[in-house]
């Protein structure tokens, strides 16, 4: 009889658009590693640990603000493990943190959609299961805030 595989790990992907903005200067933003604090709700702040700017090993810190259901401040170290400015892809692992992350690697992508009239920001993610979390509060999670960045991009930008 064969058993039923539970799958270990939780994979997903969310999707946004950002109309008339040239992928470059949308890349210029998710690049920017330690400068995640200016486009996306509730984290305050975000500095660089250590490594070089651009460069695959930089450690950021950002911590998030308390909410009326949290007592303490979210905080997470999260490392560039590579950054490709030719295919304007990047991806990074949280190393420590305090939000329930046991493992979690991103990848967030910017491609050119009809003929650079409109950015696709694609964030795809590979984690473990988190406590308390449902894989549905992850993709919810991530898509609140890809959703809120391509709208803050296309507002500012």
């Amino acid at each position: 009889m064969e058993q039923e595989t539970v799958s270990l790990r939780w994979e997903g992907k969310k999707v946004a658009h950002v109309n008339g903005i040239m992928a470059e200067k949308i890349w210029s933003v998710v690049s920017d590693f330690c400068n995640i604090h200016k486009w996306l709700p509730t984290i305050d702040t975000c500095y660089r640990v250590e490594g070089t700017e651009g460069q695959p090993g930089l450690v950021r810190y950002c911590t998030s603000t308390k909410t009326k259901d949290e007592d303490e401040t979210k905080w997470a170290r999260e490392r560039l493990v590579k950054i490709d400015p030719k295919e304007r892809c990047l991806s990074y692992e949280v190393l420590e943190n305090n939000v329930g992350f046991k493992s979690y690697v991103a990848t967030i992508k910017v491609m050119t959609v009809d003929g650079g009239d409109v950015c696709r920001l694609e964030w795809s993610f590979v984690s473990d299961p988190i406590d308390g979390w449902k894989k549905e509060d992850l993709e919810a999670f991530v898509d609140f805030f890809l959703k809120h960045w391509a709208n803050k991009m296309e507002m500012n930008l």
